[in-house]
């Protein structure tokens, strides 16, 4: 079983759910969350983020001890997931030996899961790589597991085999799931992959793309298309090697991040009908009825992979004017973005995370808060992050990315029912106003009243702005 969902941790939410202890979850709330998103929400797999944020390594114990009858019926590592992921070394050298750590707890929580089944049983079996750039950096991760956390059971301590003295580790081995977020990782994702799994027996291969950083760093437009790219590349490769390819696509709920919405399911599996799986964030969790979100989890999982579209390189270089502008326009309102962002308060326990946009020479070493913030602070300010970069492309070039990116014209359109053309024009920005002006999409009276407070002085409701229609993420 491959998850279609994958239920993750990231902080996008507006209301705080039902279970948790306090508006910050952490610890036994992100227990609680998985044994939530299995039993009632029906997600297939949990990624357990060791990346950025202190997290309980305990967890496989716990839900077994915690809730018998469930995981007796239904097996953790077969009918639901849980996927680590974890610190990349090359990335966060502070938590570098953390890898390590991380990797070593996978046979102890093989042993829980053996004991309360009787048998063999891993309930993890693969982990997440992120900021993957290189084959070299998954091979690493793959040879480190195998080679000195599951292949130490047989060296000998004093006059016995380890395993011999504290049982055998398993699993033997476990898969690596690149994550890729930047432009260059993405663009060449197939490459990688292609020469990391080059001579191995592998019957599957998972791989993600990342859809929330990149359009913070190249725009809405560039996000979606590089990532269609990917996984046409992708498919293809599946093709050549016959090893299944298995994409997971990190969607979050405004269209900045992905769209993915309870009512806006069907939409987002026709934009990428070859992706094997799509995360559910915290807001398309907390921020829907739970009715709603059921269904819409039902929808997915019982949805079926189609084939990948395919993505001319030429749609590519109408992109670079695009993205010219975007960071141009970024550049401009960073310093509203991070005095607003300052007021949006946090839901979950974060460590700092070092983010893409701030070590991009094209804007100068422009520091940003990270893409949930990033995306709430404009939504508050009246300038929504899908709009910029816009004005520098015709209608046919527009016309002809939409033959790509299908939601296109509809997620523009959303956006700017929460435009504010004041601000938009105080700012400098007379190429949005007009852009607004064009598309003639009726504005939200109530919310352009509350961006203007917001930017009195950057005083009043912002949370209270955010949640107005949903969009702290």
């Amino acid at each position: 079983m491959i998850p279609r969902t994958m239920s993750t941790q990231h902080p996008d939410n507006v209301f705080v759910p039902f279970f948790a202890r306090s508006a910050l979850l952490e610890g036994e709330d992100e227990v609680t969350e998985a044994f939530y998103a299995f039993s009632v929400l029906g997600i297939e797999e949990q990624m357990w983020d060791f990346e950025g944020k202190e997290v309980d390594s305990f967890v496989v114990k716990k839900l077994l001890e915690s809730h018998p009858e469930f995981f007796t019926s239904q097996r953790l590592g077969e009918d639901f997931r849980l996927t680590p992921r974890v610190p990349n070394p090359g990335i966060e050298r502070s938590e570098a030996k953390f890898l390590m750590e991380t990797l070593q707890g996978i046979p102890r929580s093989a042993d829980y899961a053996r004991i309360f089944y009787g048998e063999s049983s891993p309930p993890i079996f693969e982990v997440i790589l992120p900021m993957t750039t290189a084959p070299e950096e998954i091979e690493r991760v793959y040879e480190l597991y195998r080679k000195f956390v599951a292949g130490l059971q047989y060296r000998r301590v004093f006059d016995v085999k380890i395993n011999e003295w504290i049982g055998d580790f398993e699993p033997r081995e476990i898969g690596v799931i690149p994550l890729f977020e930047t432009k260059e990782a993405i663009l060449n994702s197939a490459s990688i992959l292609e020469e990391y799994i080059q001579g191995k027996p592998f019957e599957e291969q998972r791989v993600f793309l990342a859809r929330s950083d990149p359009a913070m760093n190249y725009g809405l437009i560039s996000a979606v298309v590089y990532d269609k790219y990917a996984l046409y590349r992708l498919a293809e490769l599946e093709e050549e090697m016959s090893v299944g390819i298995y994409p997971i696509i990190g969607v979050g709920s405004a269209p900045f991040r992905g769209h993915l919405t309870p009512e806006n399911v069907d939409a987002v599996l026709r934009e990428y009908p070859s992706a094997q799986t799509f995360t559910l964030q915290s807001s398309f969790k907390y921020d829907n009825s739970p009715k709603d979100v059921i269904k819409a989890v039902e929808r997915i999982n019982e949805s079926r992979r189609e084939n990948a579209e395919p993505v001319e390189e030429d749609k590519l270089r109408v992109l670079e004017k695009y993205e010219e502008e975007y960071r141009r326009q970024v550049k401009l309102l960073a310093p509203h973005i991070r005095r607003v962002a300052r007021m949006i308060p946090p839901r979950r326990k974060r460590k700092l995370h070092i983010g893409l946009f701030g070590y991009t020479r094209e804007v100068d070493g422009v520091a940003l808060p990270r893409a949930i913030k990033f995306t709430a602070a404009l939504y508050s300010i009246g300038i929504p992050p899908e709009v910029l970069g816009l004005g520098v492309l015709s209608e046919r070039e527009l016309e002809e990315l939409g033959e790509t990116y299908r939601g296109l014209y509809d997620d523009i359109e959303f956006a700017l029912r929460f435009f504010n053309p004041e601000i938009a024009q105080r700012l400098g920005l007379d190429g949005l106003v007009k852009l607004y002006n064009e598309w003639k999409v009726e504005g939200v009276a109530e919310y352009i009243e509350g961006t203007k407070k917001v930017w009195k002085g950057f005083e009043g409701p912002v949370l209270e702005l955010a949640a107005m229609r949903g969009f702290l993420g």
